[in-house]
This record gives C-alpha cells, sequence and structure tokens, in this order.
C-alpha cells in the first residue's frame, strides 16, 4: 500500500472479541484446521504424526491457512495442540493417529521434581509456535483477518499430566485419587501450570496472536462446587495474568458440554474468569445464554457460537443456513462471533463448513 493509504480499521473478530457490536458477524470454527478437509488428509500421509504437523513450522502454517483459503474466516487459529507446551515444562508426550495420547503421569513430588527442575521457556523449547504465528500476522496483514492463538487451562492440563491419557475411560480415577490423598501437591501443580500457561499465552501474544482462546475442556465434569475449587481459581490466575501483561488483547473462554457444564449451567463461573468472551456450547440457546449472563450482572461479557456441529456435519443446506440465521437473530445488537458449540466434525463435508461461513458473512440484521 502507499505511504498516504490510511491504516486499515482493526480486523473485525478483534473488535467483536473487545465487545464492540460489528457491522458483520466475524466466524471461524473450532477445530476448522483439521481432519474435515482433504488437503489436511494429504499433508498426513507426507508427515505422519500430529507432532510433525505442528511443529514443523512450514507444515503448522500451512494448515492453519487452509479454512482461511478455502473459506474466507475471519479467525485464523494456530494449529496446534493444549499439550504443546508440556515438553518445554519436563513432560514429554506423544499423540497417535487415532488421537490416543500417551503422557508419563506426574502423580508424586518426585515427578512433579521434573516440573520445576528447569525454568519454563516457550521461547526456547516452542519457538516453533512463535515462528507460525508470527508468519500468520505477516501473511495476513492488511486483511480483514484476526489471529487466535489457543492454551489450555490448568485443570484440563493437570488432569492429563495426573491420568497419563484423557482419564475419560477411568472416570478421572487419578485425578480423583491425587485431589483426595495429597490436595496440596495437586494444588501446587494446578498452580505452577497456571503460571506457566500464562507465560505461554503471552509468547503467543508477542509472536503475533490477536486474540487468545483458554479452553478446558474436562472441567465440565467437575460439580459446581468441585469446580469453584480446582477449576476456578486457575482460570482466574491465567486470564488475570495475561490481562495484567498484554490489557489489549481480548481472551475467549470456552468449555465442552459435559455432566454438569451442559445447559449453560456453567457460564456465569466462566464469565466471572475476567474473560472478554464466553464461548457456549449447543447444548442452551444463544438468546438464553445471553438473558443468563446480563442477569449475573456480565452485561459486558460478549458471546461466541453456537451452532451444533452435528447440523453442520449432517444437516441439508436449507437446514444449516436456518439454524445459523437463527442464532445470528438472536444475537442481534450484542457483541457476536459465530463459531460451532464444539469442533467440527470430522467427517463433515467441506461444502457444508463454506455454506456456513458465507451465510454468516452475507446476513446483515433488520
Amino acid at each position: 500500500s502507499s505511504p498516504t493509504s490510511p491504516t486499515p480499521a482493526e480486523p473485525l473478530l478483534l473488535r467483536a472479541a473487545r465487545g464492540e457490536v460489528t457491522e458483520q458477524t466475524p466466524v471461524w470454527m473450532m477445530r476448522q484446521a483439521g481432519r474435515h478437509m482433504k488437503c489436511y488428509r494429504d499433508l498426513v500421509k507426507d508427515y505422519p504424526t500430529f507432532r510433525e504437523r505442528s511443529e514443523i513450522p512450514d507444515v503448522s502454517f500451512e494448515i492453519s491457512m487452509q479454512p482461511r483459503d478455502a473459506y474466507g474466516t475471519d479467525g485464523v487459529i494456530l494449529f496446534s495442540d493444549i499439550l504443546t507446551p508440556l515438553p518445554a515444562m519436563g513432560v514429554d508426550f506423544a499423540i497417535s493417529e487415532g488421537g490416543a495420547i500417551t503422557i508419563e503421569p506426574i502423580r508424586t513430588r518426585e515427578d512433579f521434581a521434573k516440573m520445576t527442575a528447569k525454568p519454563f521457556e516457550p521461547e526456547t523449547r516452542c519457538h516453533f509456535v512463535g515462528e507460525v504465528l508470527s508468519r500468520l500476522r505477516t501473511q495476513l496483514a492488511g486483511t480483514d483477518a484476526t489471529v487466535l492463538g489457543f492454551v489450555g487451562l490448568p485443570f484440563t492440563i493437570g488432569t492429563y499430566l495426573i491420568e497419563g491419557a484423557t482419564g475419560t475411560k477411568t472416570g478421572f480415577a487419578a485425578m480423583r485419587e491425587l485431589r483426595e490423598s495429597d490436595p496440596q501437591l495437586a494444588k501446587d501443580m494446578l498452580g505452577l501450570v497456571a503460571e506457566r500457561i500464562a507465560q505461554y499465552a503471552v509468547y503467543q501474544i508477542d509472536s503475533g496472536a490477536q486474540v487468545i482462546q483458554v479452553f478446558d475442556s474436562w472441567a465440565g465434569h467437575l460439580t459446581p462446587e468441585e469446580f469453584d475449587e480446582w477449576a476456578a481459581p486457575y482460570q482466574r490466575q491465567v486470564v488475570s495474568t495475561i490481562k495484567e501483561k498484554r490489557p489489549d488483547t481480548p481472551v475467549i473462554i470456552y468449555m465442552a458440554p459435559d455432566t454438569y457444564s451442559k445447559g449453560g449451567a456453567l457460564i456465569e463461573r466462566l464469565a466471572s474468569s475476567g474473560v472478554n468472551v464466553v464461548s457456549i456450547d449447543h447444548t442452551i440457546s444463544l438468546a438464553k445464554a445471553r438473558e443468563q449472563l446480563d442477569a449475573a450482572g456480565y452485561e459486558h461479557v460478549g458471546l461466541q457460537g453456537n451452532l451444533d456441529p452435528a447440523i453442520l456435519c449432517d444437516g441439508t443446506p436449507e437446514e444449516i443456513v436456518a439454524a445459523t440465521e437463527d442464532i445470528l437473530k438472536q444475537a442481534a445488537g450484542r457483541p457476536h462471533i459465530m463459531n460451532l458449540g464444539h469442533g467440527i466434525e470430522a467427517t463433515t463435508p467441506e461444502s457444508n463448513a463454506n455454506l456456513f461461513v458465507k451465510t454468516v458473512q452475507k446476513f446483515r440484521s433488520a
């Protein structure tokens, strides 16, 4: 652009995440970069392990850009995993092709010493993350796209560390056992993870992320009382550290629908973490979520979501358009980022994903 041309306004999604009611609703999809896209599946043949795909900068960059190139999503999220910073914290992991996770579990003070032995330096041990974010920012400069980074929150990361796997098969028995037998160790671990995850988020921001989404995928397994003890304080610690260090960067929080989180049961608690936006799942209507947050004094908190990924995967074009427009109408006049209620399903036709994005971008509230 010539030196006289005006600087473009801030991108749409960034403005919506800051709480602006935007002239058009920004849209992206959780897990948009990945298995539902043929171009991704083709890359898997050359880079068979998840860690190669997420840790070789050229590959991660290409995958991150695929949904932007195919659909024109307003948000471009780093292709990575919430476990990516673990090796930098002294804990190695592997993810199999089927998605099974292997981690050497941390269940004793001796195990925990491995995590505290060395300082956490994302800029050296996770340099590939910074490199990809910085390339995304450069690539998308002057466009209306927003670059998103993301991190897992302490309860969820802690669950992976203690279980050594996802824990769903055992009902998180190891995590429960440690919380009962050595609550202090569990709290020390969660506190350390909170400190490092916040540092990792700041590193992503400094590398190019304009918005950070924080995920507490497993926290919906907790009763509200357990949530208040084991998830909420550490969510607050991460969010408040990000806000203290990089006050201009909006933060979005998301928790998957689960035993205790379905139907918006914990969304006020998510809002109380200090985030700018709560990303809601598809088990509550957007209108109801808005009403609940307003009633609890969180009028300033925006919403993201929440098309049911099953509709996107299996719906007819008419059903997808109708369900999408219905959500957009419910959000009219309030800050909103369009997304799904959960990650996109791997068998979703690309034409459906494209239709969803285009429907949102064409829509104008009357």
